[in-house]
């Protein structure tokens, strides 16, 4: 699976959010990951709450392009999205 994002829209998720997209990239092979669609009317969209590389638990959205996948965004996870994702791994 390609992952791509607009190096603009990576630098200021980082400023934003602390967030690289390269660590927020690796979310996206988590097994344990939760999935869903997101409600945006321009175009299909996807979030994912999953961990990363580093261990954190992400909140990453991302759509398709073609082969490939766009990130859009990428958070920490809020106490209760951490909750919900721990309850999974049990």
């Amino acid at each position: 699976m390609e992952v791509e994002w607009d190096p603009e829209k990576a630098r200021l998720n980082l400023q934003k959010h602390g967030v690289d997209f390269a660590d927020a990239a690796t979310a996206l092979h988590d097994e344990m990951a939760i999935t869903i669609p997101d409600d945006d009317p321009d175009e299909q969209r996807f979030v994912t709450l999953a961990s990363d590389v580093l261990g954190r638990v992400l909140v990453v959205v991302c759509t398709w392009r073609g082969p490939r996948i766009r990130l859009i965004s990428a958070r920490p996870a809020t106490r209760r999205e951490r909750k919900q994702y721990e309850g999974k791994r049990r």
